[in-house]
């Protein structure tokens, strides 16, 4: 059985792929500074998980969380275009610098593979859809700018110390554990508490930008079989559901699974933010053997009936 290091594992993705692990009766550690992830969403894990409260990005602190691991599954970052604009300097030491170290004590540590959570931001706010792996990057933000500088390090350290990473490209995950509280919160978990209270939700643009939203399952499913596929030499893939909806027919669709009608108000969209999103997933498809487990609409039945036990 592989025996996993989750960085970021307090947080909402690592969070959920812990539950994962331990249901299956892995070896978890998790290494976590918990700047934003919270010790409640490992609640009913603590006595079946190794757990580190540390900054990843210490050297000394990563070397030894690689200890008898066989897979990284690297999920820790500042995840936030909005927070990375507002501080550029955060994401950075967060993403690129902690990424870094971590590249380096896994290949002195001779951990097996390295799975990279990148993100879809890379792709910027090209006009061409779906988004495919081929297309010449163009961040807009810091945020992506920092991921983006991950997937490259990870290639390369295939590349040259023959360490097995692979990276997957998230694009847009949703689901229980994801906080709706911060300032920088995603958009449906945004979305569906206001709703629940009877708040008017903030779009920021005109509503009619579009993604392709993932329910956190299949992110989970795809780690996975990342870490269990035969081998890995530093590809870089979509995972995602294949299918785009625009902001406005999210509102319309959590006000008729609710049944409420609260009108969204509407703000200037932010800097760094791109209008149309939508992954093609075939690679992934043939890399990895990965295929959406929940489609849009089931994952946000099951997000809404999360807040509504656990957040209300």
């Amino acid at each position: 059985m592989n025996r996993f290091l989750v960085t970021g594992g307090a947080g909402f993705i690592g969070s959920n792929l812990c539950r994962a692990l331990v249901a299956e009766g892995c070896f978890v550690r998790v290494v976590d500074n918990l700047i934003t992830g919270r010790r409640r969403n490992l609640e009913g894990l603590w006595d079946r998980i190794d757990f580190v409260e540390a900054d990843m990005g210490d050297p000394d602190v990563a070397h030894a969380a690689m200890r008898d691991i066989d897979v990284v599954l690297h999920q820790g970052a500042v995840p936030s275009v909005p927070r990375s604009v507002d501080n550029p300097a955060e994401t950075h030491a967060h993403c690129v610098d902690a990424t870094f170290q971590l590249l380096l004590a896994a290949r002195d540590r001779q951990v097996r593979r390295f799975v990279y959570a990148a993100s879809s931001s890379a792709y910027g706010d090209s006009e061409t859809l779906p988004k495919v792996e081929t297309m010449a990057p163009n961040p807009r933000s810091p945020y992506a700018v920092a991921k983006l500088t991950g997937e490259y390090y990870a290639q390369v350290f295939a590349e040259v110390f023959g360490l097995e990473t692979i990276s997957l490209r998230y694009f847009n995950v949703f689901g229980p554990y994801q906080d709706p509280t911060s300032q920088y919160a995603a958009a449906i978990p945004a979305f569906v508490t206001a709703i629940l209270q009877d708040r008017p939700p903030t779009v920021y643009g005109d509503g009619e930008q579009s993604r392709d939203f993932t329910y956190v399952d299949n992110v989970v499913r795809a780690n996975l079989l990342a870490a269990r596929a035969e081998r890995t030499h530093g590809q870089v893939i979509n995972i995602a559901c294949g299918e785009k909806v625009t902001v406005n027919a999210i509102i319309r669709l959590i006000n008729e699974i609710v049944g409420k009608d609260v009108a969204p108000t509407y703000a200037p969209a932010r800097p760094g933010d791109v209008k149309h999103s939508l992954a093609d997933i075939t690679l992934a498809r043939e890399a990895i053997g990965y295929e959406p487990v929940v489609d849009f609409r089931e994952g946000l039945i099951q997000a809404i009936d999360w807040y509504r036990q656990n957040l209300l």
